[in-house]
């Protein structure tokens, strides 16, 4: 996360040209190079034609600087039904034995990774010897130990990794952060993040440690832990947790049921968290300040996020996450523009370095230092 000093420089050099959030596009607007004239288009094949995948391909319909051109599948149903509805040619549509050869299709710039957690790794490396960019999914790996490499691997190739932080888009989420930045809120005291639905079918790769890599906190955790981060501005110092397991027939060993965490920070501020698959209803941050607060509840859902602070509610538009993310990201890739809010893969190693040592501390129930 960068500090509050280097958020105030981008805003202060994108005001130069447009008012700060004078509309969300204003926000998202790439900067375009000569090397990328306006109107270039980010070319994105997705990996793993799933659930979420599906979310993200409805929403680049309405995108304005990306396209889907590629698909990658195990299954050939959905390469012939996702290639017929949203018109990829069959010589761009590709299985996980023969994507390497995406290297030599020049209708591809980047792959989205949408695959269970666990096949992050080797997956976005392939994509980068390829030499192409890659977009994962959040959690982008495993722990913090594979995403450095991942990050190490895309160094390498001379290509961008990027996570799909869709919040770090979201206009009512910036707006918090830009309140904060400018001192609005006084002094941060104190956070508070929520996440946790019941979770249905025990079967499912979320529940699969071999896969997920974690239960709760692997899949909806990693919201309140990046959301403490952007929303205080700053890298935890240390944390504790806790954590409660009622079922152990759906919540098998290392797939974690529900984690209690809490974070400090150089300020002293502190950050109190539930990440839970039994518990429905949580999906809220609170943001406390010496001078205001703000609130968020729904959070982090798809949409509409409402809010309010102690100057009233957020007015902001809902635009669906996907459809911002997506050509914010082309803005990134194309044009080199710089988000308030960092989404690069070193953005992912942060998150897994805090997860681990969560992990660690529910495990030994001492508290974990963090360098982060």
């Amino acid at each position: 996360m960068n500090s509050r000093r280097d958020f105030l420089q981008k805003l202060t050099a994108s005001a130069i040209a447009i008012p700060f959030l004078s509309s969300v596009r204003a926000w998202n607007e790439p900067i375009h190079s000569a090397d990328n004239p306006q109107g270039s288009v980010l070319r994105v094949a997705l990996m793993g034609l799933g659930g979420y995948a599906s979310i993200v391909a409805e929403a680049m319909q309405k995108c304005k600087r990306a396209k889907i051109t590629g698909l990658i599948s195990g299954t050939p149903a959905k390469l012939n039904e996702w290639g017929t509805k949203y018109n990829v040619p069959e010589k761009n549509r590709y299985n996980y034995e023969t994507f390497d050869d995406i290297k030599n299709n020049p209708d591809i710039d980047v792959v989205y990774v949408t695959t269970p957690n666990a096949l992050h790794h080797d997956q976005v490396i392939r994509v980068a010897r390829a030499g192409k960019h890659a977009i994962s999914e959040k959690p982008m790996a495993l722990n913090a130990k594979d995403a450095q490499e991942m990050v190490d691997a895309c160094s390498e190739a001379g290509v961008k990794l990027l996570v799909g932080y869709r919040m770090h888009f979201e206009p009512k989420t910036l707006e918090v952060i830009r309140m904060r930045s400018e001192g609005e809120f006084g002094k941060i005291m104190f956070f508070q993040g929520q996440s946790g639905f019941r979770i249905g079918d025990p079967n499912q790769w979320r529940l699969n440690k071999a896969l997920a890599g974690g239960g709760s906190l692997m899949d909806i955790g990693i919201y309140a832990i990046n959301g403490a981060r952007y929303m205080i501005g700053e890298e935890p110092i240390w944390v504790t947790a806790q954590e409660t397991k009622t079922d152990t027939v759906k919540f098998k060993e290392g797939v974690d049921e529900t984690i209690q965490f809490q974070m400090g920070f150089p300020s002293g501020a502190v950050a109190s968290c539930l990440s839970t698959y039994n518990m429905n209803y949580l999906d809220r941050f609170y943001l406390n300040g010496e001078k205001g607060f703000a609130e968020l509840q729904p959070s982090t859902g798809y949409g509409p996020i409402k809010g309010r602070t102690n100057k009233g509610e957020l007015t902001q538009p809902h635009i669906t996450h996907q459809t911002l993310q997506m050509d914010a990201m082309a803005g990134i890739i194309l044009d080199g523009h710089a988000p308030a809010v960092p989404v690069d893969g070193a953005e992912g190693v942060k998150d897994l370095k805090i997860i681990d040592a969560i992990y660690a501390a529910c495990a030994s129930g001492k508290r974990q230092e963090l360098n982060i």
